[in-house]
């Protein structure tokens, strides 16, 4: 009897970006045609996520249209039997390049749909396509981001972005703050919210990628970590008093380091996961090191979700020069994280 596969969902996204042709891209990809061979090898297709299936959620015929734009085989990908499409289509047509708030709701009925079969055990895990922000709300929802919606959504008191990169020890930060004023990040950080966030990247490490004993690393706020208190006192006030709280539950935080030394192999060759205080303070360094293969994944969420660490590109679009490795790392990573939380249900 065969194993019931993994039904990962990928949203397409702004249909007027790169989200739909970078999906086409990704998927000829990952199921290249048929290898030579002979005997028991003949004919063998190759698949990059053996056991998973997946399912596009967004419109067929514009996936089919964007696909053919940029030279792929549409109908080749399709026939392999492992890509699925939930058709949800458009209010009116795209056109690449140019954004329509007509199709503001279509995106966030896309976005609805997989949330809904990802919290129900349809789908194991979610990979989201980018979108645009001012379409969802030029069409009258208010919208601040993927990752605000998806906590309201499943009732998540608190998530935690991370970013990463691919490898056997990939480099990977996550943000105590997100999208704030530089001059908020210092009110906003409290002990108590150190504390949730360090203890929801130890319970996802261990549950979503497989870490037995995650080490991480905190920075500090300020240049050199504060430097005992002569250029702010957060460290000694706030961040200090987080990691020991945590650390006397047996999680295995360490710091706070200063941000501009903390960045080096022989700082990170141990450790699975940097906390930086605030988004430019971790994300340039993330970024800059693995740029096209960078990924997103929101941690503290009941389901899995990755996303591309990039935007919808509309000066791209319809061109085929949009790279599509980082939504391949993220199907990647969305494959592995949902491989490990089936194994840990079933142990």
């Amino acid at each position: 009897m065969s194993k019931t596969p993994l039904r990962i969902a990928i949203t397409t996204g702004e249909p007027a970006g790169v989200g739909p042709e970078l999906t086409a891209q990704a998927l000829a990809q990952a199921y290249p045609l048929v290898q030579g061979g002979s005997g028991a090898t003949a004919g063998v297709v190759a698949t990059r996520w053996p056991g998973a299936q997946i399912v596009l959620v967004g419109d067929a015929d514009l996936l089919a249209e964007r696909a053919a734009l940029v030279g792929v085989d549409w109908r080749a990908v399709l026939a392999r039997g492992d890509v699925l499409i939930e058709h949800r289509p458009l209010a009116v047509p795209s056109h690449v390049g140019r954004l329509d708030p007509a199709n503001g709701r279509y995106v966030l009925d896309l976005l609805d749909a997989a949330i809904d079969g990802a919290v129900s055990g349809s789908y194991a895990a979610l990979v989201t396509a980018p979108l645009q922000k001012s379409t969802i709300n030029d069409a009258g929802i208010p919208f601040t981001g993927h990752t605000e919606y998806l906590a309201d959504r499943t009732n998540t008191a608190r998530v935690v972005m991370m970013l990463a990169g691919t490898g056997e020890r990939p480099l990977r930060v996550a943000l105590a703050t997100t999208h704030l004023p530089l001059r908020d990040v210092a009110q906003a950080l409290t002990t108590d919210s150190l504390v949730d966030t360090l203890t929801i990247i130890d319970r996802d490490l261990r549950r979503s990628f497989g870490r037995s004993a995650p080490r991480i690393l905190v920075t500090g706020l300020n240049p050199h970590a504060g430097e005992n208190g002569y250029l702010g006192r957060e460290e000694i006030d706030v961040i200090t008093p987080a990691i020991e709280r945590v650390q006397a539950t047996g999680i295995d935080a360490r710091g706070p380091y200063p941000a501009d030394t903390l960045f080096q192999p022989r700082h990170l060759r141990d450790a699975d996961c940097v906390l930086a205080m605030f988004h430019d303070q971790g994300l340039p360094v993330l970024k800059y090191a693995t740029f096209g293969e960078g990924i997103n994944v929101t941690l503290g969420l009941p389901i899995v979700r990755t996303s591309v660490d990039h935007g919808t590109a509309l000066d791209l679009a319809g061109t085929g020069t949009a790279d599509c490795g980082s939504l391949l790392a993220a199907i990647d990573t969305a494959v592995t994280m949902a491989r490990h939380r089936q194994h840990a249900t079933i142990s």
